[in-house]
């Protein structure tokens, strides 16, 4: 006997849903703002595909700077070539599905929502802030077991956990000249994290000077400049905002009326050259344990910003998304499903300052809220 859909969809037809659902989710995902296909992207993107053994895996190749001082005057060059010193990051690919079912025909007949544009709506929000939520718990060194406020995540059955991704196996803390505390007189450093490391404008002063004493580049702009991104929490954007030294630079360098970004409300601003972006999945110690916090009996509440530059996060992107409709019940039940084939991984190579792995892209910098 056969089944009818509802819509009877084209072959088609399903194709256009499919692109329009993943146009939307990436127009709703936070992280996809700052992917590109190029290494000079903070999330960079990759479509292609290297077969191995488990079937496929996506690759992104790491160049080192030369290190060597070459040869001077009419020494011979040849033979004293110096070599690329290059790295291979795989990123492992998983799937991640969703889907919506109706009650039934007369449940719909009831409602004025469309099924269909309701369901494609959450679907793809449910795909962005899923993508969000793991992306900046990579860059954060974080276990997919934790929610993005520290707290752990329900556990369900096997697969139907973030936790059972392919690629939550590839999430590392931060290295060690990777991760930093804020300090009260505005530099930072490693140690505990004390109540008083509030995030004010020196903090990122200086922090973009460590960035930079320790080779970590930039996504380059117009005019060879190289810039960086920097995410905080709500809480974090709004302790900078009434951080002094912040209020005094934007009134003396900022635009005058309305545009300011006093008066404007704006959720990122730009201190020292560094994009400084307000985002709600970056990581902080709300739903963290009474003694899982930071400082040095674990009780300090705080962030942990991260500090980004280019290559910072790799991000697998493999084909568009999979829209399938089916029908249950005789036909009486309507039900969509989305799948979307993709991966993170946090890039390491090996540092000209320490001689060891480090994170290639990111610094993560804890602070008290």
């Amino acid at each position: 006997m056969a089944l009818t859909n509802f819509a009877a969809l084209t072959s088609e037809q399903k194709t256009v849903w499919s692109r329009d659902f993943w146009h939307a989710a990436r127009n709703a995902s936070f992280i996809n703002q700052f992917a590109g296909s190029g290494s000079n992207a903070m999330v960079q993107r990759i479509t292609d595909l290297t077969k191995s053994e488990k079937g496929a895996r996506a690759v992104l190749t790491l160049l080192a700077d030369l290190s060597g001082d070459g040869v001077v005057g009419d020494y011979t060059l040849e033979g004293n070539e110096e070599a690329l010193s290059s790295s291979d990051i795989t990123v492992r690919i998983d799937q991640m599905r969703n889907a919506n079912r109706l009650a039934g025909r007369l449940a719909d007949q009831k409602s004025i929502v469309n099924f269909r544009e309701a369901s494609k709506d959450s679907l793809a929000y449910w795909m962005a802030d899923r993508m969000d939520q793991l992306a900046f718990l990579t860059l954060s060194g974080l276990a997919y077991t934790k929610k993005n406020n520290g707290g752990l995540r329900t556990v369900a059955a096997a697969g139907q956990n973030l936790s059972n991704l392919e690629f939550s196996a590839d999430v590392t803390a931060p290295t060690s000249a990777r991760t930093l505390i804020a300090n009260a007189d505005g530099t930072v450093g490693t140690g505990n994290l004390a109540t008083t490391g509030i995030l004010g404008y020196k903090n990122i002063v200086n922090l973009k000077a460590y960035a930079k004493d320790h080779y970590m580049r930039g996504v380059r702009g117009k005019g060879g400049d190289e810039g960086f991104h920097m995410f905080v929490t709500p809480q974090g954007m709004a302790q900078l905002k009434l951080d002094a030294d912040f209020l005094a630079n934007v009134r003396n360098a900022g635009n005058r009326g309305p545009v300011n970004s006093l008066f404007s409300g704006s959720s990122s601003v730009m201190v020292d050259g560094v994009m400084v972006h307000e985002f709600r999945h970056v990581y902080d110690t709300s739903g963290e344990a009474a003694d899982g916090k930071f400082g040095a009996d674990g009780t300090v509440n705080g962030q942990r910003a991260l500090f980004c530059g280019a290559q910072a996060l790799a991000m697998a992107d493999i084909g568009d998304a999979d829209w399938v409709e089916d029908t249950y019940d005789y036909g009486n039940q309507h039900g969509i499903s989305i799948g979307k084939i993709l991966g993170f991984r946090k890039p390491k190579y090996t540092s000209m300052v320490t001689g060891d792995s480090q994170d290639f892209g990111v610094i993560t910098l804890d602070t008290a809220i």
